[in-house]
């Protein structure tokens, strides 16, 4: 025995053997450290990262949001209704929406937000190819949007489904108004209008003493009562209680109201050239306007001075024209940083200054217009409707559905310029890859 002892002790003795419960007691305890040292070197544990925030699969606990989640607000009155038809009126809109900004710490100022809403039609187009192109005008906007830092609201639901067709927009825009009461304004874009300039934004200084603005021409609308004397297929509204009840005396004129028929008959007296009894949005628009001005018109910017919304049909056979002047344009300017490559997040600041050089060498209004070659702001296709299939027939498929494909491709043009790229023609999907200080120097097509 003695000899065995001294051996091990050579070698090292041997632990003593621990009981089965002081082994697990020690794996625990082991697994705690092992988890406590992983916990403290994962970035999940970054004081960097605010509550509720995900990295990989650990999530840090946030607070659940509830009755005790801030101050209650208009959201925590049972009776509030998002209806633009049959629900309760909603009143005091501008202190509710005032109240929920300071409890959001959202009261301090700063650029005012645009909520930009469009849709279309549940069912699938009837019209061939219509859905293809519903996608192309809705990649437009979401590509504009992107670029403005503007969030897109696109909805293919009727909110109410008696409010068909063009009087969807009124109980959209009504809804949105109250889901985002951090939006300063709606701006409703109907489904067939591209924005063909990517570089122009909304000139939100100019409406700072209204409440709606609409394209058209007010000597047309007062005097001559012309129902086309403005276009209701792209409108700019404020998020306030005068827009709220100009939206419902609006709505009170649509389908969803037994008074209907017999507004299409008094619009049909009322307003100059219109030739039927339908009561549409836009002769109930126009009529408002004109019976109401003493109420409503002090507070809705009427104007053509840029294109705000553009006849299609006075702008598509330009784009070609327009494109070359505006090449020509940067070249002759003499600013290599014009035609520099810069990531797309800094677009509107290379727009800027891209839209000072064209100004002094291209004429015409910032944003485009009725004169000059500047490029169009919003170009909309009305009359063609690409979703329904049945176009007006004044108009050719070649100018409905060649314009459309042309000025789709104009503005992604000027997207697909910061990823290296642009299209052969206008009149075709083929793309060419752009060389070094385009275009000072010019695309080469593939041989």
């Amino acid at each position: 025995m003695a000899a065995t002892s001294e051996a091990a002790g050579k070698k090292g003795a041997a632990p003593p053997r621990l009981s089965a419960g002081r082994a697990r007691d020690a794996l625990v305890f082991a697994a705690g450290v092992a988890v406590a040292v992983l916990a403290l070197l994962s970035p999940a544990a970054s004081p960097f990262l605010g509550p509720g925030a995900r990295v990989g699969p650990v999530d840090v606990p946030a607070p659940v949001p509830g009755p005790a989640d801030g101050p209650r607000t208009f959201y925590d009155d049972p009776g509030l209704s998002y209806a633009a038809v049959g629900g309760r009126r909603l009143t005091g809109w501008d202190a509710k929406r005032a109240r929920w900004l300071r409890s959001r710490g959202q009261d301090g100022g700063g650029p005012e937000r645009v909520v930009m809403v469009s849709g279309s039609q549940p069912e699938p187009c009837a019209g061939p190819g219509g859905d293809h192109l519903l996608l192309r005008f809705l990649k437009n906007k979401l590509d504009y949007c992107r670029l403005h830092g503007i969030e897109l609201l696109y909805n293919n639901a009727l909110l109410e489904p008696s409010m068909v067709a063009y009087w969807a927009k009124i109980p959209n825009v009504r809804a949105a108004m109250l889901a985002h009461p951090e939006a300063e304004w709606v701006w409703w874009v109907d489904a067939d209008a591209v924005f063909t300039d990517m570089d122009f934004s909304l000139p939100l200084s100019r409406y700072g003493d209204y409440n709606l603005v609409l394209y058209g021409w007010p000597k047309e609308v007062y005097e001559r009562r012309s129902w086309l004397g403005l276009n209701a297929g792209v409108f700019l509204i404020r998020n306030c209680q005068w827009s709220l009840d100009f939206m419902d005396e609006w709505a009170r004129m649509g389908p969803a109201y037994p008074e209907h028929a017999r507004w299409g008959k008094t619009l049909r007296k009322a307003l100059t050239k219109k030739h039927d009894d339908g009561a549409c949005d836009q002769s109930a628009l126009t009529y408002l306007l004109i019976k109401n001005r003493e109420r409503w018109g002090d507070k809705v910017y009427l104007g053509t001075d840029y294109y705000f919304q553009g006849y299609f049909a006075a702008i598509v056979d330009k784009l070609d024209g327009i494109a070359s002047r505006y090449e020509a344009a940067e070249r002759e300017a003499g600013d290599p940083g014009l035609r520099r490559r810069h990531a797309e997040q800094e677009h509107l600041r290379y727009a800027a200054v891209r839209n000072a050089a064209v100004r002094a060498l291209v004429p015409g209004p910032d944003g485009g217009g009725q004169w000059g070659w500047r490029r169009p702001f919003v170009t909309h296709f009305t009359g063609c409707n690409p979703c329904g299939g049945k176009r007006n027939p004044m108009y050719s498929r070649d100018i409905c559905d060649g314009g459309m494909r042309r000025a789709l491709a104009f503005a992604d043009d000027q997207v697909l310029r910061n990823y290296g790229f642009r299209h052969d023609s206008l009149r075709n999907n083929t793309l060419l890859p752009l060389p070094f200080d385009y275009p000072a120097a010019p695309a080469v097509r593939n041989r």
